[in-house]
């Protein structure tokens, strides 16, 4: 079995993981970041963990109300802007926490005033050093240079740290229930892997949600790069109407990622409108109505709070990209011109 299938499934045990250790550890830090009052969250984070980033930033504002910028580490690392932080909390998101230019932004922004936060797998790297708190993943080692089990982390400790942090008991009452959702997931892995073989010689895709989902999105256009080697364009639903849907004709493969929740309604009529264009649509979703529309339906059997989804959905479009790359005759947890850490300034 390749890494990276395994290490979706160990997702779950993940999921439980943080929940049972970094729990405790939040209540500490909500307090300090409460006596602080912040007015505005920035974050820095690059490839997977960026994706986590943009997922954070919907929910923060949504549930906390505070505005999130989701940092262009190169204005400190090439540019070097020296940027006042005062009054904001800064959170560095690294799998690895070598990750070069998202550790100097940390560092920048300590400098600068802010209270910071490092959401990382490894406890010892330079990110956590560098941070006044530091968050952790619990995901163990990830072997599949292809991220699958520490993004899931990245968005578990996202959302305990923002339920926490907002008092919001329903949703943390819904992520103790996750890891059994994820498991319901990952039991329908044989049906995903026999849409994913319909699409081997797939060279190009939209990718596309709104909301919450607009991170998963993101995260499994680059899974579909990495270890399929396709052009995946990932888009918000709403950039998709505004020029891009141009692109989309007969035939043209498009993904969507729907489930119950604020965005559902506009992705319904959006699925019609490109099956009449005569589209491929792919449609991942716990609802029976977008399902009877797509091309290609893949059930989500887990009907979940559409805060969660993204962690419920990016595993059958992990499942989707890791038998798509298997299709495809290519090898997964390698691929071509990629290491684990990559090392940018």
């Amino acid at each position: 079995m390749h890494y990276m299938l395994q290490e979706i499934q160990e997702q779950p045990v993940v999921v439980e993981r943080i929940l049972q250790e970094e729990s405790r550890r939040l209540h500490r830090l909500v307090r300090r970041i409460q006596r602080r009052d912040p007015r505005l969250v920035v974050i820095a984070a690059r490839g997977t963990s960026d994706n986590a980033a943009t997922y954070g930033k919907y929910l923060i504002e949504t549930l906390l109300g505070l505005p999130v910028s989701l940092a262009a580490p190169s204005v400190v690392t090439l540019y070097g802007s020296r940027l006042q932080f005062q009054g904001s909390i800064v959170l560095g998101i690294s799998q690895s926490g070598e990750s070069v230019d998202v550790v100097e932004f940390l560092r920048a922004a300590r400098r600068g005033g802010a209270f910071t936060i490092a959401i990382t797998n490894q406890d010892r790297s330079p990110l956590a050093r560098n941070a006044h708190e530091v968050l952790l993943c619990h995901a163990g080692e990830e072997r599949s240079i292809a991220a699958t089990k520490t993004y899931l982390g990245q968005l578990t400790v996202l959302a305990l740290l923002t339920a926490t942090w907002g008092g919001r008991e329903d949703f943390l009452r819904a992520l103790q229930q996750l890891p059994k959702w994820l498991q319901e997931v990952l039991q329908d892995g044989a049906k995903v892997a026999e849409q994913a073989n319909r699409y081997r010689y797939m060279g190009e895709c939209i990718v596309s949600a709104r909301g919450y989902n607009y991170a998963t999105a993101k995260e499994a256009a680059l899974k579909l790069k990495e270890t399929c080697y396709v052009l995946a364009e990932a888009l918000s639903s709403a950039d998709l109407l505004h020029g891009p849907i141009a692109i989309v004709e007969r035939d043209f493969p498009v993904f969507l990622f729907a489930p119950s929740g604020r965005a559902y309604t506009h992705l319904l009529e959006l699925t019609g409108s490109l099956v009449a264009k005569g589209a491929e649509v792919i449609v991942f979703s716990d609802r029976e109505e977008i399902l009877k529309k797509a091309t290609i339906p893949i059930p989500v059997r887990a009907s979940v709070p559409e805060e969660v989804s993204p962690h419920v959905l990016i595993l059958p479009a992990q499942l989707f990209a890791y038998h798509l790359a298997l299709a495809k005759g290519l090898d997964p947890d390698h691929p071509r011109g990629l290491g684990k850490i990559t090392r940018t300034r």
